[in-house]
């Protein structure tokens, strides 16, 4: 299935800076693709040979570590996926799957490059981007090994209110199992955590839904680790 880039709905800020030319050049050499919650976007260890930019949906960033896999980070789109791999080794240095059905634009690599090459707006928008992501790579490092796990645990709660959902309601996309592995903890934890937040009155949960109560102590939480 191929659209016009032009008339996206689904455009970054760096996207919706390219002339009607950069989009027609887009157009004509991307490929869209539907995907199943689950399904791989990128694979750690393949080669990257194109630009991948997340249209809608959700995903998950992880890496296999000496002994297990560690989600790195959620991103919701829109987004471009893969792109320090891509620019860098050529080699993909981590995975990144779908955690909600997602749309996916796979965009040719050579074509992308010469957009960059085109286009100085477009390519300070994802310079800005870049800087801004390692910035939170490194604030998420300092919290996980420096707050406990309510902490960590609110932390959590919040980026998905505030930056994915933006909503105080929402379906928690992860499982319990994988909510342990993004924060760093085990899986009974993050079940007791649960549990005390909602015993404080601070969320109220059905099911897999979270209602956030009191976001004020939620964010104390956060604050004081």
């Amino acid at each position: 299935m191929l659209n016009d880039c032009r008339n996206c709905l689904f455009k970054t800020k760096a996207t919706s800076m390219l002339g009607e030319s950069s989009l027609d050049q887009l157009s004509l050499n991307h490929l869209e693709l539907k995907l199943k919650k689950g399904d791989s976007i990128i694979k750690q260890g393949t080669y990257s040979t194109n630009v991948i930019f997340l249209r809608t949906g959700l995903a998950k960033i992880h890496i296999a570590g000496p002994y297990n896999e560690q989600i790195v980070k959620m991103v919701n789109a829109p987004s471009y996926l893969g792109l320090p791999t891509t620019f860098g080794s050529k080699i993909n240095q981590y995975s990144v799957t779908a955690v909600s059905d997602a749309e996916v634009c796979f965009i040719d690599l050579e074509v992308f490059l010469k957009i960059i090459d085109e286009n100085k707006e477009f390519t300070h928008e994802l310079i800005q981007e870049f800087c801004k992501n390692e910035v939170e790579s490194f604030r998420r490092c300092a919290n996980r090994t420096q707050k406990l796990i309510r902490g960590n645990m609110a932390d959590a709660i919040l980026e998905f209110s505030d930056n994915i959902f933006k909503s105080d309601t929402f379906v928690l996309p992860l499982s319990q199992a994988e909510l342990a592995n993004l924060v760093d903890t085990s899986r009974e934890s993050i079940s007791r955590i649960l549990n005390e937040f909602e015993g404080d009155g601070i969320i109220k949960m059905t099911g897999k839904q979270i209602e956030i109560l009191n976001k004020k102590s939620l964010l104390l939480i956060s604050q004081n680790g």
